[in-house]
């Protein structure tokens, strides 16, 4: 899972512009991946499926 805190700061640095969210996020979600998870438990999963399908 991502804790909220990741979730905040991730939202946070891109409202102001410091980074670009979807990037961040899916990067996010990638690093859980690869570290062997099969299920990954976000804030992010609407925005990320929606992401995901839009290619």
């Amino acid at each position: 899972y991502q804790v909220s805190g990741e979730y905040a700061m991730i939202r946070a640095a891109a409202e102001r512009g410091w980074l670009d969210e979807r990037a961040a996020a899916l990067e996010s979600l990638l690093t859980i991946r690869r570290a062997g998870a099969d299920l990954i438990i976000t804030y992010f999963a609407e925005d990320a499926a929606r992401w995901l399908a839009e290619g």
